[in-house]
């Protein structure tokens, strides 16, 4: 059983144009419901009942949308700001005027990002307990060691009350310019870049590359996305070990 809507409203939310600009399509008499054309837009629709054309275009109702970014840098992680470019502007076939980014990348970080409007999905993901792996690429300023190894395995105090969970940090390139990857277990405000912080290093570039069961889609360039596929959905959902 679905609530009613108003046919404005659904069409607005389906991304066919503004309330207003949806308003005057229906009235031109290009919105068909159930086979017959109807002019009014304040009728009640029955959303998951209901046969919906606008032009020659079917409308399919999505309840809930799941979506992969490769977030770029300078964009930041929210619905709405004054003076930035969201994530969530990003998302132009998005249906639902709901969704947001699940948890935060910082505004120069670059990688994946799941925008949703699950708030069920989200909140399981983000739960402290739940100990969801995410994993990041990293490039900084000094030579990264097997001691600083040993040290994230350890855990490192960030404040007086908290110590990161044992992290996974393994060295691809040790340098005056190294490059790692890093697994942590937790999301707190500029986790990573404060750990290496704490070791002397300098975080100059920072890509998240998973989390969970989610890995990002190599073939999409910063600023692109796609849908999720059922099969990492499921993984998500918890049908799979995350």
């Amino acid at each position: 059983m679905s609530i009613p809507v108003r046919l404005d409203k659904y069409l607005a939310d389906m991304g066919v144009g503004t309330r207003s600009e949806v308003k005057g399509y229906i009235r031109k008499g290009r919105v068909r419901v159930n086979g017959r054309i109807v002019k009014e837009p304040d009728i009640k629709l029955d959303i998951l009942n209901s046969e919906v054309y606008f032009d020659s275009r079917k409308m399919e109702y999505e309840s809930l949308e799941y979506y992969m970014l490769n977030k770029p840098a300078g964009v930041v992680s929210a619905t709405a700001d004054n003076f930035c470019k969201t994530v969530v502007e990003l998302i132009k076939e998005g249906k639902n005027k709901e969704l947001f980014p699940v948890g935060r990348l910082d505004k120069d970080t670059e990688g994946l990002l799941l925008i949703t409007n699950d708030g069920e999905l989200a909140h399981r993901l983000l739960l402290p307990k739940k100990h969801v792996a995410k994993v990041y690429y990293a490039r900084m300023k000094g030579r990264v060691t097997e001691e600083d190894v040993k040290i994230f395995k350890a855990g490192i105090r960030l404040e007086e009350d908290f110590v990161t969970l044992p992290a996974r940090l393994v060295i691809l390139k040790a340098d005056v310019i190294s490059t790692v990857e890093v697994t942590i277990y937790e999301g707190k405000f500029h986790q990573v870049k404060r750990m290496f912080e704490a070791i002397g290093k300098e975080v100059i570039y920072l890509k998240r590359l998973s989390m969970g069961g989610l890995q990002l889609d190599e073939a999409l360039a910063p600023g692109e996305y796609r849908r999720l596929t059922g099969e990492e959905l499921s993984k998500l959902k918890g049908n799979e070990k995350i």
